[in-house]
């Protein structure tokens, strides 16, 4: 039996419990930061000496040249053309739909004439630009996450990336043609097969082989964590991400297996993920807990699921789906189900969600693989100020500004008279002089 825990709203230490149950700080291992660190310093000391050094020690790869650790781009068409036919049928099927959907995000730059009668002729605006060069790293060997290079790459190359650089560990030289075959799918330029913080280095700080990224995407374990955490700055990266989470509202109307294995869904991956159900039944509640107990002898990952479940799970009783929503939005999960009858008409209740699966027949793993949207969310609270991954985390904003000779007189008083009141005569100078003239 699953000691999960049972929550209810009308509890006087509800809030209490909650909280708790939420609470989560990734742990910074003292020996991980440490190891992280000689790690980046050695890799940019010594660029591809370091990276073949650390490669031959964490993979067992007897290799002596970078030229080994690189696959060609012939290497990954036949990955892609050596799947089973039902494999590239899916793997093609789900690129399509995410690409699709990355289509419809870019940014635009945009300008426009002032239009103030004593600034007339000045012009302001916003350029839209790719990043060139984007690091993307894949976890290797038995787990492989095709999923995460499609989710990756595709908004990449839509947003325009120049060079798309994918690293992927293959301990005992253990390929993924999945993975290689997503990577030929998705458009990717270079492939080297490092990983670990080594590997998270060489793309922050280039070597002779590798060139320095913009920006690195893309998970990995505690010390590519780390090691993102260290180099961001040097580069960008996209999040430093907490375990999984789904949070699931339902009306008692979904079948209990159904809302059961959803939990089950990233319970399994791995013993700090979370898992949670809302719902006003009580007696609901129940029959979702009698299926956890019967579903989970039937699942390889049981021992996972069972301590995520009892670690970080929760069945929670409501008063109603108001309450059920307002909740919802406290813990502000990276994934949340709908899995309501009338389910639209309670999206607008929902403010703060990595993602929103609308409807009982909407499973959080149809967003994992192929539904569209980018399956990289916000995990920890932090859908409150943060957004998935897309085509504008490949993209930045540059303001432009041109201001005509009548413009730089007005403008030029304002900032001159704001300068002196922060004691910066320099800058009121450099803007009278146009005044002046």
């Amino acid at each position: 039996m699953i000691e999960i825990k049972r929550l209810s709203s009308t509890d006087a230490d509800f809030q209490a419990r909650l909280d708790a149950l939420l609470a989560f700080e990734a742990a910074q291992d003292a020996c991980v930061e440490q190891t992280v660190a000689g790690i980046l310093s050695k890799v940019k000391a010594h660029g591809d000496a370091a990276v073949i050094e650390y490669t031959r020690r964490f993979d067992a790869l007897r290799v002596h040249s970078m030229a080994e650790l690189e696959l060609s781009q012939n290497k990954l068409q036949q990955a892609l053309s050596g799947l089973p036919p039902a494999q590239r049928q899916a793997l093609e099927a789900a690129a399509a739909r995410v690409r699709s959907y990355h289509l419809r995000q870019p940014l635009q730059s945009w300008q426009y004439e002032d239009e103030n009668e004593e600034t007339r002729g000045t012009m302001l605006g916003q350029k839209v630009t790719p990043l060139d060069r984007v690091g993307l790293y894949v976890p290797g060997g038995k787990a492989s996450y095709p999923s995460s290079v499609l989710m990756n790459a595709i908004p990449a190359r839509v947003a325009g990336v120049r060079e798309l650089i994918m690293v992927v560990p293959t301990p005992a030289g253990e390929n993924n043609p999945l993975v290689l075959a997503a990577a030929a799918l998705a458009g990717v330029d270079r492939v080297f097969t490092i990983g670990g913080a080594q590997a998270v280095a060489a793309l922050a700080y280039g070597t002779e082989t590798i060139p320095q990224v913009d920006k690195i995407v893309g998970p990995g374990n505690a010390y590519v964590a780390a090691a993102k955490r260290r180099v961001f700055g040097v580069v960008g990266i996209d999040m430093v991400a907490g375990p999984s989470e789904i949070l699931v509202i339902c009306d008692g109307q979904t079948d209990p297996d159904w809302v059961a294995m959803d939990l089950f869904s990233q319970a399994e991956h791995d013993e700090l993920a979370q898992s949670i159900l809302i719902c006003p039944d009580a007696a609901y509640l129940d029959r979702v807990a009698a299926s956890l107990d019967a579903l989970l002898p039937t699942m390889p990952r049981q021992r996972v699921i069972r301590a995520a479940l009892e670690n970080r799970g929760a069945l929670i009783q409501v008063r109603d789906l108001d309450e059920a929503c307002r909740i919802a939005n406290r813990i502000a999960p990276e994934h949340l189900e709908l899995s309501l009858v009338d389910a639209e008409a309670w999206v607008d209740k929902i403010q703060h969600a990595g993602a929103i699966f609308i409807g009982p027949y909407t499973s959080e793993a149809l967003g994992d693989y192929c539904a569209g949207p980018n399956h990289v969310l916000p995990t920890s609270g932090s859908a409150r100020f943060s957004s998935p991954l897309g085509v504008y985390d490949f993209q930045k904003r540059t303001s432009l500004i041109r201001v005509s000779q009548a413009g730089s007189k007005t403008l030029g008083r304002i900032a001159a008279t704001l300068a002196y009141g922060e004691g910066l005569p320099a800058h009121a100078r450099s803007a009278e002089y146009r005044v002046e003239s």
